[in-house]
């Protein structure tokens, strides 16, 4: 080896850091969360932690198992499993939850159970009396602060006609779904580089908008389950006349941008499929600013 070669090797030692026992002090690349092929759904194998409308306490969103696609809001933390009725019990598994117990020590309640902003239920052993108290104390020092208002008074149904429906009912994919928020301001779930979730609306100046239109109440082919629920014409957002990729990014909650990306979703989509029965008071029998049509969110 000449001298060269061995004052390089020298100076990139010394260069290098080094443990105490003179091994390479490597840090390890962090890797991205990946979407398994085979998994049943888009979100990282994680929870999805967000917080109570109502009270402002921590709650971990998780996909359920079965047709219901509301995703079940738990506790953030375990509980053990003596001191929770059996009916309120409920373990994760894969990321998805399961409404029963899983035979172990611990188990998962439903945030429901605890939130202080409703009723108690009548089953509550004194752990979860004790609990429900702490999450009490810390939706008044929100209260105090600022940080959680209380729900404003609804506007009277004269007023709500008028203006954006807040719950708007969508026709995309041969299937009427109900949102979560008005048109304009439904997120994309999806992750940014930043592995945070972007605050893009989902409509785009730039891509093409559906339509508000009036369409029957039910579907063609289809008679209506009662003659108690309303019956006649009421405002879609129809977005059927897009291409199949563009109601499909809007099935996903995605932007343009990243229509056909493979990052994972960081938060659940918001649809949810339309029921007569159970959405009949977001029906509105006008269409939002008295048009006709309109080609906008709003």
């Amino acid at each position: 080896m000449s001298p060269a070669t061995f004052t390089a090797m020298c100076s990139a030692n010394a260069s290098t850091p080094r443990r105490w026992d003179g091994t390479p002090a490597r840090t390890p690349r962090p890797r991205s969360l990946r979407v398994a092929p085979d998994s049943p759904t888009r979100l990282v194998r994680t929870a999805q932690p967000g917080r109570c409308p109502d009270c402002g306490n921590h709650v971990d969103w998780h996909p359920r198992v079965g047709t219901d696609d509301r995703p079940a809001g738990l506790h953030p933390q375990e509980l053990p499993a003596a001191a929770v009725p059996a009916v309120s019990r409920w373990h994760v598994s894969s990321g998805i939850a399961h409404p029963a117990h899983d035979g172990t020590p611990w188990c998962r309640i439903p945030h429901t159970a605890l939130c202080p902003a409703r009723s108690a239920p009548a089953a509550l052993t004194p752990q979860l009396a004790a609990l429900r108290r702490h999450l009490a104390l810390h939706t008044r020092r929100l209260i105090n602060n600022g940080t959680l208002t209380t729900p404003a008074t609804p506007p009277a149904p004269e007023a709500a006609e008028s203006c954006r429906p807040a719950r708007p009912i969508a026709q995309l994919l041969s299937v009427r779904y109900i949102a979560g928020r008005p048109v304009d301001a439904i997120r994309r779930v999806a992750q940014t580089r930043q592995r945070h979730r972007c605050t893009r609306p989902v409509l785009d100046d730039q891509a093409p908008h559906g339509t508000w239109t009036l369409a029957p109440t039910t579907l063609l082919g289809r008679r209506p389950p009662s003659l108690s629920l309303p019956v006649g014409r009421m405002a879609v957002y129809d977005l059927t006349h897009l291409p199949y990729t563009e109601q499909l990014r809007w099935r996903h909650q995605h932007c343009p941008d990243h229509a056909t990306s493979s990052a994972a979703d960081l938060a659940l989509t918001e649809w949810e499929p339309f029921d007569l029965r159970l959405h009949h008071q977001h029906i509105h029998l006008r269409l939002p600013g008295g048009t006709r049509t309109q080609h906008h969110g709003t």
